[in-house]
């Protein structure tokens, strides 16, 4: 039976069910953005940035997101199949999708990432994702940022009401109603390391950044 229902996931009607479920879902929020005019102002002036979040708390940015569409945004989503119907649903948000990850196809989508943040310079990547370990910063983002020269910019989703999923990186879905914040950080820019060791410190700095915001209960 289940073997006869997955091929569903592939269908672009099933596709298009979950990206007006998860718009409808998410219109219940009492939602609230903090510090977005700090980064716009780097657009504008004409620098590349680069937002970057846990993947445990994605889910409550997806909707807003949308209003970033005409950006030209990017994202890289890995080739699994949870990542073909994510990188279908960021589409239709508006998002462009390089796809890969660190156990397939990672190094040719780093590459598409990089190229279009030089060209569009705008776009998103999921630090820890996709398949963990739970807050721990990949070093393709640092090299995607450097490569790039974007701006780095964390953002974190609380919420004061949220279901913790029994998953690698305890996924956060925000429930019905709930008062879901998105709050940018301060931007971080990462100069061209000499060598291994201050790359290092450069992924470090950003994962220590970044660590005190997983499993946010509250609005902060």
């Amino acid at each position: 039976m289940f073997k006869k229902l997955k091929p569903l996931i592939y269908t672009p009607a099933f596709i298009a069910f979950i990206y007006y479920f998860v718009r409808l879902y998410a219109l219940t929020f009492r939602f609230k953005v903090k510090h977005e005019a700090e980064w716009m102002a780097l657009l504008e002036k004409g620098h590349t940035v680069l937002l970057c979040a846990w993947h445990q708390q994605f889910f409550g940015a997806i909707r807003y997101f949308k209003t970033y569409e005409h950006l030209m945004p990017g994202l890289m989503i890995s080739r699994s199949r949870d990542g073909k119907l994510i990188s279908g649903v960021a589409n239709r948000t508006g998002w462009y999708t390089a796809r890969g990850s660190s156990s397939q196809g990672g190094k040719e989508a780093l590459t598409e990432m990089i190229h279009h943040l030089k060209e569009h310079r705008f776009g998103a990547q999921i630090l820890d994702g996709p398949q963990g370990p739970m807050g721990i910063v990949k070093p393709g983002v640092i090299k995607m940022a450097m490569e790039s020269d974007a701006v780095v910019v964390p953002f974190y989703i609380a919420a004061d009401r949220a279901w913790f999923f029994n998953s690698w990186d305890r996924f956060m879905l925000p429930k019905p109603f709930a008062k879901v914040t998105l709050t940018y950080g301060p931007p971080i820019h990462f100069p061209m390391p000499e060598d291994e060791k201050a790359f290092e410190v450069q992924r470090r700095t950003l994962e220590t950044t970044m660590r005190p915001y997983l499993f946010i209960a509250k609005p902060q």
